[in-house]
């Protein structure tokens, strides 16, 4: 599985980008997709993520209205739309996914759940 992450850059408090994942070696049939983030002072933490079996997304708290995720099965490609963004919002997000289906929901979001990573893209909001 090869995870190909893009367009990730600097904008301004309240600015957009969309965030593009390619997913090679994994089909869209099974298991779970999407976004992680990390600074060098937190731990990898779960922002968005699409459950490919049944369509349902799950979101972390602070960017629920902010945020969303959206999955293209026929270019195998994730996308995160961060709309409203803020400094805190600062990071590398990363793309990962999840071989078979999400077992514990209360777990979805958390990292050491899913399989394989791509490399990061950096995301930097300035106030």
């Amino acid at each position: 599985v090869q995870l190909v992450e893009s367009g990730g850059g600097s904008v301004q408090a309240g600015g957009s980008l969309r965030l593009s994942c390619v997913a090679s070696g994994f089909s869209f049939d099974d298991g779970a997709i999407g976004w992680f983030r990390q600074t060098p002072d937190t731990e990898r933490e779960g922002v968005a993520i699409i459950d490919i079996n049944d369509d349902a997304t799950y979101y972390k708290d602070s960017v629920k209205g902010r945020f969303t995720i959206t999955s293209d099965n026929l270019k195998n490609t994730v996308y995160l739309q961060l709309n409203r963004l803020e400094p805190e919002d600062t990071a590398v997000y990363y793309c990962a996914v999840r071989r078979g289906p999400i077992t514990i929901e209360t777990r979805v979001l958390s990292w050491n759940e899913y399989d394989y990573w791509g490399q990061g893209t950096q995301v930097t909001v300035s106030s």
